[in-house]
């Protein structure tokens, strides 16, 4: 299974094709709207969700709500576009106009345009624009209809908004309540502490990051290798990751944590119970060796505060090379609960990749018979 994506943040659309999907899976385009909605929710988020109204639009490889086996290609408008065309437009466009050359830190910008040889930001942001995630989330949606069918299920909550942290202990249970949240947190209290913090981030022109804890429950054993350092399940969930825009940081189970306690207190136990294996704890969340272990997975990652500020960070304009104030484009002050909607999706896209490749089938009944025949 592969998914590749296209597409400018202020395009026409967005793009995305999924290879390897077996036949008969359904897809649910409500939940995947659903989805996209989440992403675009979040207390502290900023002016273009009101522009834009993310909505899948399926271009092939499914036929009356199921697939056909063949290619999944997909497409998310870009509303906005009707205000970029002149700009923007691949047929012809006024370069001059939206060029982008005080350059922002934290961004592409400065490293894209020297490595493509640009004089405009612009041709760089336009892609490397956390836009592009729209697509990643409709696709993380098909790749959970995927899962749900072998039983197992994604979900996650926002544990920490720019040092305001919740290190309080949730069932996976609890986790879905968070999505009704203004900042997906599950503690009250504290969330309106974040918020609070978030009106002065704003009325400062600041920014704001914080850390996700995602969630996978029902996988079985054995999924990843330890045989091969790319095969590892570990590995691969965590360069998925990795690879939404802002993540610094990753961490399983236990994580950094693990490196300030003894090996008493971080190795799960293992105990043989009514003929099944059993651990004592999750402190490995739910992986060792780089395989699957059959306990819940636990994973956390690290989002930075957005480069974007609206009062510009010191930097240099490329077009004269003087001292500047960094360009402001429309931004947010937090997108954490955006970010969480993302990590979920990627985590359930690379999830899918590694459980089709020990699985295979070409139709879902074969896909679900050979899970249920692993022990």
């Amino acid at each position: 299974m592969k998914l590749t994506t296209a597409g400018e943040s202020h395009g026409k659309t967005l793009i995305g094709i999924i290879e390897g999907l077996p036949s008969n899976l359904p897809v649910d385009i409500e939940f995947i709207n659903s989805y996209l909605a989440l992403r675009q929710s979040g207390y502290g988020r900023g002016g273009r969700q009101k522009i834009e109204s993310d909505k899948i639009e399926i271009l092939s490889g499914v036929r009356n709500r199921l697939t056909l086996g063949s290619p999944l290609a997909f497409q998310i408008v870009n509303r906005d576009y009707a205000n970029w065309q002149p700009y923007m437009a691949p047929e012809g466009a006024d370069v001059s106009q939206r060029r982008l050359t005080k350059v922002r830190p934290g961004h592409a910008d400065l490293t894209g345009i020297i490595k493509y040889d640009q004089t405009d930001a612009r041709n760089i942001l336009e892609r490397a624009s956390a836009r592009e995630t729209a697509v990643r989330v409709a696709a993380g949606a098909i790749a959970m209809c995927y899962l749900k069918e072998l039983g197992v299920e994604i979900s996650g909550y926002v544990r920490c908004v720019c040092g305001i942290e919740d290190d309080n202990t949730y069932s996976f249970e609890q986790l879905p309540a968070a999505k009704s949240q203004p900042l997906f947190m599950l503690n009250e209290g504290l969330q309106q502490k974040a918020m609070v913090l978030i009106d002065e981030l704003k009325a400062n022109g600041d920014t704001a990051g914080g850390i996700v804890e995602i969630r996978v429950k029902g996988l079985k054993s054995g999924f990843g290798s330890c045989m091969q350092y790319s095969t590892k399940l570990d590995a691969i969930l965590c360069s998925a990751m990795m690879s939404v825009q802002a993540i610094k940081g990753v961490e399983v189970g236990m994580g950094f944590n693990a490196a300030r306690n003894r090996g008493s207190a971080v190795h799960d136990q293992i105990y043989l119970e009514n003929g099944k294996y059993t651990r004592s704890s999750n402190n490995a969340g739910g992986i060792e060796g780089g395989m699957s272990n059959g306990e819940e997975i636990v994973l956390r990652a690290a989002m930075k505060p957005i480069p974007t500020l609206m009062k510009g960070l010191n930097t240099v304009d490329t077009a004269t090379g003087l001292p500047a104030k960094a360009a402001g484009e429309r931004s947010d002050v937090a997108a954490i609960c955006a970010c969480e909607v993302i990590l979920e999706s990627v985590v359930a896209t690379a999830l899918s990749q590694i459980v089709a490749e020990r699985l295979g089938g070409d139709n879902m009944r074969e896909v679900k018979e050979r899970y249920s025949r692993l022990p």
